[in-house]
């Protein structure tokens, strides 16, 4: 009888010295190799490409500290999950640590929930995303976080486990040759789940791993690498460099490929909003108001019609003249900002809503229309927006 459990589950490591990839994080005197030797416990957000070794990072670290490891998906899990949770760790002595993979997904309301047990300490939170945390995770609770960004696996780490999943699926040594194990690593595209589960399926429907047959699995529509659309990150990614060329049909396949997926509208449509303001910006600021009339018809109507929205939306985007420059000079301020930290505002732009104000010179001197530069002092004649 063939063991119904996923191979990538099988093969899931248990400690540091098996896991596969993100030296940068657990080499060699590296942060998280650290905090596992000395039993550390602190909350962290993992940030990185789905296949990476986020969940498994997460269970070695449980493991290390002894701790109680509760995964939930803020897919599915909400408030009433999480009181649970907190139940069953007020009845343990050992810490709880509660992985909540897709944290970008809990909106701000169930964040909110969540911060005050991870404030106390009742739970240590390992948060996973494929997306920028400083944009999908509140403030408060990011503040608590400490995020580790996660890379894309290296073609040689993700031989190494191509050979590690040849071992385990046939007691006879399974030999690829290098084409075939070159085609791998590049369908691979750094994810280690994704190759794993497409050797597992095409030795389970082949019984051989060829070539040919590695990619007529691959082709098979009936099997999906993740059914909570992990695998869509690239697609994503494609389908937002495909509108910043300015090429609607790349934009539309990669678009067809996200709604064909079950790809959530809402998350596509908010990446549109997002694009509308960084990529095209002033050169066309109606785009804004149609990623948001498409944002609005996405949440209104659903799948299948809204479909037809987003690619009116995609279409008109990629179609849009592009300016990054309010984008870039965000960028820019925000960096002097951090370097400068918060630099004395000029007292003529200074409210003066008291005498003693008016009397130490807030307002004074300022002038309504003006060229003046405005900015502090050591950021005199500073432009951002080129």
């Amino acid at each position: 009888m063939i063991d119904p459990t996923p191979l990538a589950t099988r093969l899931r490591p248990d400690s540091l010295s098996d896991f596969v990839g993100q030296t940068h994080l657990v080499g060699s005197n590296k942060p998280l190799a650290i905090a596992i030797k000395q039993k550390h416990l602190f909350s962290m957000i993992f940030w990185g490409p789905p296949g990476v070794g986020k969940t498994t990072l997460a269970r070695i670290y449980a493991n290390a500290l002894d701790a109680q490891f509760a995964e939930l998906s803020a897919v599915s899990a909400g408030k009433a999950d999480i009181k649970k949770l907190v139940e069953l760790a007020g009845k343990d002595k050992r810490p709880t640590i509660l992985f909540l993979d897709e944290i970008h997904r809990f909106n701000k309301a169930q964040q909110d929930f969540l911060l005050p047990f991870v404030e106390r300490g009742t739970l240590t939170l390992i948060g996973a995303t494929t997306e920028n945390p400083s944009f999908e995770v509140i403030a408060p609770l990011l503040s608590r976080c400490r995020v580790f960004v996660l890379s894309e696996l290296t073609p040689d780490e993700i031989s190494l486990i191509i050979d590690r999943v040849l071992t385990a699926l046939s007691k006879t040594k399974i030999k690829l040759d290098t084409a075939t194990r070159d085609w791998l690593i590049a369908v691979a595209n750094g994810d280690a789940r994704q190759i794993i589960n497409l050797l597992d399926n095409c030795f389970r429907l082949y019984k051989k791993l060829t070539l040919d047959n590695l990619k007529n699995t691959l082709q098979s529509r009936f099997l999906r690498f993740d059914k909570q659309g992990e695998e869509h990150f690239n697609t994503i990614s494609a389908f937002i460099k495909s509108m910043r060329a300015g090429n609607p049909d790349a934009a539309l396949y990669y678009l067809a490929r996200l709604v064909d997926s079950g790809e959530d509208p809402l998350f596509i449509a908010r990446r549109m909003v997002i694009f509308a303001s960084e990529d095209i910006g002033l050169a066309q600021p109606t785009a804004l108001v149609v990623a948001n009339a498409v944002f609005q018809a996405a949440n209104t109507i659903g799948y299948p019609e809204c479909a037809i929205n987003l690619a009116h939306g995609a279409a008109y985007l990629a179609l849009a003249k592009k300016d990054r420059g309010s984008y870039d000079g965000l960028r820019s301020a925000q960096k002097d900002v951090r370097d400068f930290g918060n630099l004395p505002i000029p007292l003529e732009l200074r409210n003066a809503p008291t005498k003693l104000m008016k009397g130490l010179g807030y307002g004074k001197g300022y002038e309504m229309y003006t060229n003046k530069s405005l900015l502090p002092d050591q950021l005199k004649g500073k432009k951002y927006l080129k």
